[in-house]
């Protein structure tokens, strides 16, 4: 009976460890996606003597209509984002924020608010999974998004909007990032981000902190992909 308790504990914590362990191991390889591959030179055959061919007859072939892209979801960017943000060329203040065991953190000179959660927040019918609903506010209203199903899907643990006390709202947009607890403020100077060089997949992740453990967001291509998303799922948050 113990054993299974446990077991039934430490299945989100393993599957948190391994969703960081991913986003670590995307920053570090990353670089590594853009090395170029040196080809061997090919070796030079002999000439040989081909007799010329009897001419032939092309007909052209109407040209085919490309099918249509389909649309991404929260990883997909229809063009990548810079490498690194404008704003990481110097030391800069970041915020901690934790979502179901995961530690993330934003630049806090894009660090819109930060909003305690003191009523239910009701989602749309039909609305995605990652969508949680409207925060009302005095000056607007506030499109809060289930963090872990943004990021983590598929890994998600049970229960984890039990746990949101907090909305990170991203910079001056209408979005805001649902979290369990907000930690300490600190700076970090370039150096300390492995910056990722390709960003094809997760755009919206921008680099790791190894020293705290935590995923370093760009909070402008998040906020992109919410809105982008907003318009592919045709959802009326008005």
């Amino acid at each position: 009976m113990a054993d299974r308790k446990m077991t039934q504990l430490a299945a989100p914590e393993a599957a948190i460890a391994s969703y960081l362990d991913d986003l670590l191991q995307t920053a570090t390889s990353s670089a590594r996606e853009d090395e170029p591959v040196i080809q061997e030179p090919a070796s030079v055959a002999e000439p040989v003597v081909v007799a010329t061919p009897e001419p032939v007859r092309v007909v052209a072939e109407p040209a085919l209509t490309p099918e249509p892209e389909p649309t991404g979801g929260p990883d997909k960017y229809e063009a990548e984002p810079p490498a690194r943000p404008d704003w990481s060329g110097e030391p800069f203040e970041c915020l901690i924020f934790t979502v179901a065991g995961l530690q993330l953190a934003v630049p806090l000179v894009l660090l819109g608010a930060v909003h305690r959660i003191e009523e239910e927040i009701r989602s749309l019918p039909g609305s995605p999974r990652w969508y949680m609903g409207i925060r009302p506010d005095r000056d607007h209203n506030l499109r809060v998004v289930d963090t872990a199903e943004w990021i983590m899907a598929g890994r998600v643990p049970e229960g984890v909007r039990d746990n949101y006390r907090f909305v990170i709202r991203l910079d001056n947009s209408e979005w805001g990032l649902a979290c369990d607890e907000v930690a300490q403020s600190f700076t970090l100077k370039p150096e300390e981000v492995k910056w990722r060089t390709a960003r094809s997949k997760r755009p919206w992740l921008a680099g790791t902190v190894v020293d705290h453990m935590c995923a370093l967001i760009d909070v402008r291509t998040m906020a992109h992909l919410l809105a982008r998303a907003e318009q592919e799922h045709h959802l009326d948050l008005s």
